[in-house]
């Protein structure tokens, strides 16, 4: 509720600050902003329907169990009550393999699906603000969406920023982890 009468208020200041000006731009630009707005969200719709696809092919085939073992010993010390569920560590686990190949659009339904098999009644449980934290702080081996970004751009080495991507993406994570560790035991 409070998010809708934070957008109202602000839609309400611009027309009236649009009124006060004598600024006539303010139907053109909402015109233009909605279809904005419908563009993203196609682009974005399609993207994810590939990639919940893609998540409903690795579960069929298998190879989703495959990577529940690979990352099980990791995992499973972060997310001990996760690890015992077999409906919350395989999207745990298809999320943070998106994350790591940077398929932020990709880890989103997998990120959904964990956090709602993680549910222990209506407040988050240390496990699911953990993977909230972790899923946040987005480890990324391969940073693909920025990359074919940068390349879209004409970037002459897109791939030169895997570094900074590395180090940036162990620093957050670590201290994430860090935080929920310390506010674990003052809240």
């Amino acid at each position: 509720m409070a998010i809708s009468v934070i957008w109202c208020g602000m839609l309400l200041l611009g027309i009236a600050f649009s009124l006060v000006c004598g600024r006539h731009g303010l139907s053109t630009a909402l015109l233009k902003g909605s279809a904005n707005a419908v563009t993203l969200i196609v682009s974005v719709a399609g993207s994810l329907v590939l990639w919940s696809g893609l998540g409903k092919l690795l579960s069929g085939s298998g190879l989703q169990k495959k990577l529940e073992r690979l990352f099980r010993p990791l995992l499973g010390r972060l997310f001990p009550d996760a690890s015992k569920s077999p409906a919350a560590f395989g999207p745990l686990c298809a999320n943070v393999c998106a994350n790591l190949l940077g398929l932020g659009n990709a880890a989103t339904p997998f990120g959904v699906a964990a956090v709602k098999a993680m549910a222990k009644g209506t407040r988050a449980t240390d496990e699911q603000c953990r993977f909230i934290v972790l899923n946040t702080a987005s480890v990324q081996l391969i940073p693909t969406t920025v990359c074919a970004l940068r390349a879209s751009c004409g970037a002459a080495a897109p791939l030169s920023i895997l570094p900074a991507v590395w180090l940036t993406s162990a620093l957050s994570v670590t201290v994430g982890l860090l935080a929920c560790r310390i506010l674990r035991r003052w809240l």
